[in-house]
């Protein structure tokens, strides 16, 4: 007889599990909409029993090598901390080669440009999901087609202005629609494929091979639309975090993977029999009595995957800026419960205008489907590189078991990858572009935040050398505590010095506190702190953070209750430095480039709401940085 501890445990695993259907198996489960419509669309595979058959067998081992192996089996298992996604990823492997600074530097930009192309790919996403959805319109009654674009910017726009409202009412639908849609998509195949059960011999590797051995120039250009059905593998690692890797497992291995092989099979199953519904095979599966009810159910599961989306986008951005990759941005925390759920208003709306202009420009998810996958693709192959760093250098497993285990997903990805690049003139420049503008920005803010704190740093007078010689003929003391907000440990804040020429008086209390980010997802209260004194009630205080944990410094400077210093918030001054950067030609970045970091540390959000400083707390002391 179960405990019910037992009981407890395998309720709390279930509900993970149907929560992980919701969040992460949104984008990859919606892929049926359009993905094998695309790889017969204009006529890049003609429509015949052998190719049917080819297809579906190249689309069933895509699903088993790259998901099912690479992600579910060998990526899950490189967590950072128990989180997962590119940057967890990215700073586990520069971590692992730490001792080899040329080859982290090298993987860190690799890293970065993945992240980066990752936007390109977040803004495709939803535009193609959606679209492809709504797109049932027209095999309902054709005459709905010029409502197709109208009804989808409608759907996307209402999706983005709810965005600041947070998805913690609504996210607990999440799992049971996508649920609901999975089992849909199971039966619609099932009803097609018992009806031309011949279709499972496409289950047999040997379909695929003799379809590529046979006619290898059309089976690449075919990889780069069959690739659709495994849009939202990285969802697999990136929300790691956030449910655990059994959850995720069971929840692909139960219910997802069953449900789109159906699927895809019984696409398959239809067209042997009716090669003319290739138009739309998914919706033309479907009785006409259930098919406006197949739509809505349709456009909920795209919303769910576009969601899904831009929360990691929200997320990504977050930990972006924590290791110093962007400016800081306005960050809203949508939910008192849940820490991971944020908005971030600059990054929600300008998604939604790239994706609108996406919408508008190329018009239909076969046209979108063009520039679909060059990012998923460079995204996959370079978390399969990060992969092979990891267990090379921090699992310390043998040189020819990493080659082996990395070099056959790598050969996958790769060819995955060039079998796209022929879509770049056709719509794969879109993505890219986005990619390659947010790489060019997130290198010159790291690079320009670099040249600042080494122009500061050739200014600063040591903090030590500093009040030795202030307290020669010590200033006026004020009741209360001071915080000075510093870069870099150790050297003397400008605020101070600001304060002192200006105001002629120092605090009773004093704390030089420096925020530092780590390449780890959580830092523990246990090591959040550091402290060191200095003498006449001056503290040096370095705070450390993850790139998932929030940055509160009030809330961390609590722990320094019981440690000799006492804090009243009605009585603690915060002192920031607002510098201005001044461009100039001393051989730091081109001039160019320089103007663009000026512009956006102009334009970046407030330090004090970045760190949550109470607002009517603050003194801010301006100065100016050339570089």
């Amino acid at each position: 007889m179960s405990s019910p501890a037992t009981h407890r445990s395998q309720g709390a695993l279930a509900a993970l599990t149907l929560a992980a259907i919701g969040v992460v198996y949104g984008d990859i489960g919606t892929s049926p909409l359009y993905a094998l419509k695309e790889v017969f669309a204009h006529d890049r595979v003609p429509l015949s029993p052998q190719n049917v058959l080819g297809i579906l067998s190249l689309v069933f081992w895509t699903l088993t090598v790259v998901v099912s192996l690479k992600y579910v089996t060998l990526i899950l298992r490189a967590d950072n901390n128990g989180e997962g996604g590119l940057i967890a990823m990215l700073a586990l492997a520069s971590q692992a080669v730490k001792h080899r600074p040329r080859l982290r530097r090298a993987l860190l930009l690799v890293g970065i440009f993945g992240t980066a192309v990752f936007f390109g790919d977040g803004v495709i996403t939803p535009a193609v999901t959606v679209l492809g959805a709504v797109e049932g319109l027209e095999v309902l009654a054709p005459g709905l087609h010029r409502f197709i674009v109208p009804v989808a910017l409608v759907v996307l726009l209402a999706l983005f202005a709810a965005q600041r409202f947070g998805t913690a009412g609504i996210g607990r639908f999440f799992g049971p629609v996508t649920t609901l849609w999975l089992l849909t998509l199971a039966v619609l195949g099932i009803a097609q494929i018992v009806r031309e059960p011949q279709v499972l011999w496409a289950l047999l590797p040997h379909y695929a091979l003799s379809f590529i051995a046979q006619q290898p120039a059309m089976a690449f250009t075919a990889l780069g639309a069959i690739v659709l059905c495994v849009t939202g593998a990285e969802a697999l690692y990136a929300d790691l975090g956030h449910f655990g890797k059994r959850p995720i497992r069971l929840a692909w291995f139960g219910l997802v993977w069953p449900a789109l092989v159906l699927n895809y099979f019984g696409q398959g199953a239809m067209l042997l029999r009716q090669p003319e519904n290739i138009r739309n095979p998914f919706y033309e599966m479907a009785p006409p009595w259930a098919l406006l009810p197949l739509i809505v159910l349709a456009t909920a599961a795209a919303v769910i995957a576009s969601q899904a989306l831009i929360t990691a986008a929200f997320s990504v951005t977050k930990q972006a800026i924590q290791l110093g990759y962007l400016p800081r941005l306005r960050i809203t925390h949508t939910s008192t419960r849940v820490s991971g759920q944020i908005y971030v208003p600059f990054v929600n709306w300008v998604l939604c205008t790239c994706i609108v202009a996406a919408v508008l420009a190329f018009g239909s998810s076969s046209a979108l489907a063009s520039a679909y996958g060059i990012a998923v693709t460079i995204d996959m192959t370079i978390t399969t590189v990060m992969t092979f760093f990891v267990i090379r250098f921090a699992w310390k497993l043998p040189l020819w078991m990493c080659l082996l285990g990395t070099g056959a997903f790598f050969f996958v990805d790769f060819t995955f990858f060039a079998a796209n690049a022929l879509k770049v003139l056709d719509g794969g420049w879109f993505p890219l572009m986005i990619g390659g503008v947010l790489f060019l920005l997130m290198t010159t803010w790291k690079r320009g935040r670099r040249l600042m704190l080494e122009r500061l740093h050739e200014d600063a007078i040591e903090l030590p050398v500093f009040l030795e010689s202030l307290f020669s003929s010590p200033p006026l003391r004020v009741p209360g505590t001071a915080v000075f907000l510093a870069a870099e440990k150790g050297a003397t804040p400008f605020a101070l010095m600001h304060n002192l020429k200006h105001n002629k008086v120092l605090h009773a209390q004093n704390l030089f506190v420096s925020v530092q980010h780590h390449e780890v997802p959580w830092i523990g209260f246990g090591k959040r702190v550091e402290l060191e004194a200095l003498g006449h009630d001056c503290w040096q205080v370095v705070l450390n953070f993850g790139f998932k944990n929030d940055p509160d410094v009030p809330e961390a400077l609590k722990l320094l209750e019981g440690r000799g210093i006492e804090l009243d918030p009605m009585r603690t001054s915060y002192f920031l430095s607002r510098d201005q950067v001044i461009p100039t030609l001393r051989g730091g970045m081109a001039l160019w480039r320089e103007k663009i970091f000026a512009g956006m540390h102009r334009n970046a959000g407030a330090a004090g709401d970045f760190l949550h400083l109470p607002t009517n707390r603050i003194v801010e002391l301006g100065s100016k940085v050339e570089i």
